[in-house]
């Protein structure tokens, strides 16, 4: 590992002020995933800012009757809540699949939506990646691409954002709140927070320099059935192959998002409106502009089983009750 200086700002605002001030610096709260790239010389920050005295770790209700959840609560702490258990279901489901307990306890939610992709070519510094070292290439389109991306990929990266939690979030329309180094904050609905890779893999969300994640807003609870579905390659602590979030009314209406195919959580509007007609006209309408590999074509079929599984499971649910 590399030398690096550390500080631990008082407020959010100093925090970002920090990072603006210091080339090279990154903030560190959980660490679950930045000190593994530490060690790895994936990422070499000169400079920490540890955000863990910052005031950021409540779950309160917000006027317009959601909850705001500080960038700070620990996954494990999330889904406990009584709140988030009883009207965010999907989310709640989503972060208990994300990972191992322990890992849980120390995660937050704002590291959660900012951790990096796990490409292994991103992860092994003797390979070209476009995403590590922009404009040398990406291994992953010629190599060993089960894993990864089919759909919102582009010629420089196919790499997968890796969180469960955000594909809920994505779902259930979160706002994610940042503040910027001068002080002044701002609101930047979920949809528009991760960037797709396009010739600038590099560049993996709208955040700008030294801004820092404060809180993700939820607006009201969406009525219906929540699910999260999630296929992996064996039983526990696996990022996903595909993963489906779903909130399904009693009409079969609804919403539907996936993950583990794509740069960033993927939801389509024409997806959502063909929930009544089933997973096929689902998956179609989801994937209509995939580019799998000959490695991870089989991720087509999947996310319409996926989807399948996830429709099943609320009609059952709604059959119990």
């Amino acid at each position: 590992m590399k030398p690096f200086t550390l500080e631990r700002p008082e407020t959010p605002a100093q925090a970002a002020a920090a990072a603006a001030r210091q080339p090279g610096a990154r903030f560190i709260a959980g660490g679950t995933n930045l000190l593994d790239l530490m060690k790895l010389q994936v990422e070499t920050p000169t400079h920490l800012i540890d955000v863990n005295r910052l005031a950021l770790d409540r779950i309160e209700p917000t006027q317009e009757g959601g909850l705001r959840i500080g960038a700070l609560v620990r996954n494990a702490d999330l889904a406990a809540d009584a709140r988030v258990r009883r009207d965010y279901g999907v989310l709640s489901r989503a972060l208990l699949a994300g990972a191992s307990g322990q890992l849980r306890n120390r995660a937050t939610t704002a590291g959660n939506l900012l951790q990096r992709t796990r490409c292994p070519y991103f992860y092994d510094t003797q390979q070209p990646c476009n995403k590590r070292q922009p404009g040398s290439g990406c291994s992953a389109i010629d190599g060993r691409s089960r894993q990864l991306g089919i759909v919102g990929v582009s010629s420089a990266c196919i790499a997968t954002h890796p969180s469960d939690m955000a594909v809920a979030m994505r779902t259930l329309d979160a706002v994610v709140e940042a503040v910027r180094p001068d002080g002044q904050t701002r609101r930047i609905p979920i949809v528009d927070f991760h960037r797709l890779p396009g010739d600038t893999p590099h560049i993996e969300t709208t955040l700008t320099a030294g801004e820092l994640i404060t809180a993700v807003t939820l607006p009201r609870p969406v009525p219906g059935v929540h699910i999260y579905h999630k296929v992996r390659d064996r039983a526990s602590y696996a990022f996903a192959l595909v993963s489906v979030a779903a909130i399904v009314q009693s009409n079969g209406r609804g919403r539907i998002a996936v993950g583990g195919v794509a740069p960033k959580p993927w939801r389509v509007d024409a997806a959502d409106a063909a929930l009544p007609q089933g997973s096929q006209a689902i998956a179609t309408r989801l994937l209509a502009d995939a580019h799998p590999t000959s490695d991870n074509a089989f991720k087509i079929p999947l996310v319409e089983r996926t989807i399948a599984a996830a429709l099943d499971e609320a009609r059952q649910s709604r059959t119990r009750a």
